[in-house]
């Protein structure tokens, strides 16, 4: 079972208090508690700019992969038998890969490094390894509370392998009875995997209801 870390003493503004904005908040910090308060709240965290000050974000509207509307394609389905699928087996390698700065767009410092290692000794944050001839050849890492899990980052060096561990992510939160995936903002090429945009109202809806399963 995860471990509950000291409660955080700051208080985040309510998540659907941004108004033609999806930074609700600035400022805070990165412990334990309060990186769970804030994805309870319906929160996670960003730089602006991406190197900028520490945000909290909440978009409207809000990024999901329904648990049943994973799109697998047929190359996709043939790409599965071609590797090896761990989970919690190499957090720090996944969470590396996805902080790689030859990225495009990447954003993940190495405060969000710590932080997110911190919360994976507690339990919380899991990661999704796929293995190729005994490399990591790509994976994804987020955060689990209750029935709901918040897809963080993911990455590839093996064309399909952050793809296959979406695959396996998906297959696991079935088995253990959960109820949401985030994906925070829906890209094209979320959307080609059953990826869809909710009203924040309802992201927080379903949130709630995935907090109490």
């Amino acid at each position: 079972m995860p471990v509950e870390p000291p409660p955080t003493d700051w208080v985040f503004p309510p998540a659907d208090s941004a108004v033609g904005t999806d930074v609700v908040g600035v400022g805070a910090d990165l412990e334990p508690g309060t990186l769970l308060a804030a994805y309870r709240a319906g929160l996670f965290p960003m730089r602006l700019g991406g190197g900028g000050p520490l945000a909290w974000w909440s978009p409207d509207p809000r990024g999901i992969l329904p648990l049943e509307g994973l799109h697998v394609s047929r190359s996709l389905r043939r790409s599965l038998r071609r590797f090896t699928v761990s989970h919690d087996r190499d957090f720090e390698g996944v969470i590396r890969g996805c902080a790689d700065e030859r990225r495009p767009g990447g954003w993940i410092d190495e405060g969000f490094v710590a932080a997110y290692r911190g919360l994976h000794a507690l339990g919380w944050a899991h990661s999704v390894e796929v293995w190729s001839g005994g490399e990591l050849a790509g994976g994804l890492y987020g955060v689990r509370i209750g029935g709901m899990f918040a897809a963080e980052s993911k990455f590839h060096r093996v064309s399909d392998a952050s793809k296959v561990a979406l695959v396996a992510l998906v297959d696991q939160l079935r088995r253990d009875g959960a109820r949401l995936i985030d994906v925070q903002w829906v890209t094209p090429h979320l959307a080609s995997l059953g990826a869809v945009e909710v009203p924040r109202a309802e992201y927080l809806a379903r949130l709630a209801e995935a907090l109490g399963a």
